[in-house]
């Protein structure tokens, strides 16, 4: 067997009552709840009983996602599975950090709840959202893109799905002409332009934010969105503040990961976004996922059954 590499999941993905029957039934993942709650009160609340309304709310839902994420890798580690490397999508890899030991987790929930908070007031100062292209390559969506003024391609997930972010007016005009391509552009679950332009302002905050914020070396590789490369040698303040304003590259990242020997990925938290980004980058890769007992226990078989 190859490497493990952990992938924690990011925004888009919360769902109501998110992580409850783990957090039930395994004490470390309960654990890693109490320890949100004890920073940011009412977090475990939120993930297992607010309805969707509230839950998509930024400064919600980022909270309350990576904790879901590190409670799903808890109950992995409980029975012995570790990961060799490790990355998150978007907010994940606030997670991803975690997990690595480069913060706590009462660390990285303060983190994660002030990044939430001013993704949300960018995000309700302009009418914008987020548009996933299907069907197209990178650089027909970019020239889509260019058309308007107001558009951006910034998560590059897969062959043939790029998500673009910008004004909420323009993301429409645009499906017109991805239909035209004969491509398909869906409108996201999310409340803002994120890893766009319009994001500036939450990031020049964020960046004060993670100027007084202690870091530690991470005890495994981490992959940053931003270069899809290792944290190594890298300064994670910057890092993390560019992530905000910037493209996503998810696909690099994953063969990156790949080419550093990663056979077998493990999805973690809330939904199942990156299991099929990564089962369309490259299908040899034995595929897992964790968001509920269910999953844990098919996880936990397969692994051990292909160790």
């Amino acid at each position: 067997m190859g490497k493990i590499a952990f992938v924690f999941a990011g925004q888009g993905a919360q769902t109501p009552g998110m992580g409850k029957d783990v957090y039930d039934a395994v004490p470390a993942a309960a654990e890693v709840f109490a320890k949100a709650d004890a920073v940011r009160e009412g977090t475990s609340r939120q993930c297992f009983e607010a309805d969707a309304a509230e839950l998509m709310e930024t400064k919600n839902t980022q909270p309350c996602v990576y904790t879901v994420d590190l409670a799903m890798a808890a109950a992995l580690e409980a029975e012995g599975i570790h990961a060799d490397m490790t990355a998150g999508y978007s907010l994940g890899e606030l997670a991803a950090l975690t997990y690595a030991g480069a913060m706590s987790i009462e660390d990285g929930t303060r983190l994660v709840a002030e990044r939430g908070r001013l993704m949300q007031i960018a995000s309700e100062a302009h009418e914008t959202g987020m548009a996933a292209v299907l069907k197209l390559q990178d650089d027909a969506v970019e020239e889509i893109c260019s058309k308007y003024p107001d558009l951006y391609p910034v998560n590059f997930n897969s062959d043939g799905q790029v998500s673009v972010a910008g004004d909420k007016e323009q993301l429409q005009q645009m499906a017109a002409d991805v239909k035209a391509a004969r491509g398909i552009a869906k409108i996201l679950d999310v409340s803002g332009a994120f890893h766009s332009p319009y994001m500036n302002e939450a990031a020049e905050e964020f960046g004060k934010v993670l100027a007084e914020a202690e870091f530690d070396e991470p005890k495994i590789p981490v992959y940053s969105n931003r270069t899809a490369e290792s944290y190594e040698g890298q300064d994670i303040r910057v890092l993390l503040k560019e992530q905000i304003i910037n493209p996503v590259y998810w696909k690099k990242l994953v063969r990156n990961m790949i080419d550093e020997g990663v056979d077998t990925f493990i999805e973690l938290g809330p939904g199942k976004a990156l299991t099929s980004m990564i089962t369309r980058i490259d299908k040899g890769v034995k595929m897992y996922r964790v968001s509920d007992m269910e999953t844990l226990q098919k996880t936990l078989e397969g692994v051990k059954n292909n160790a």
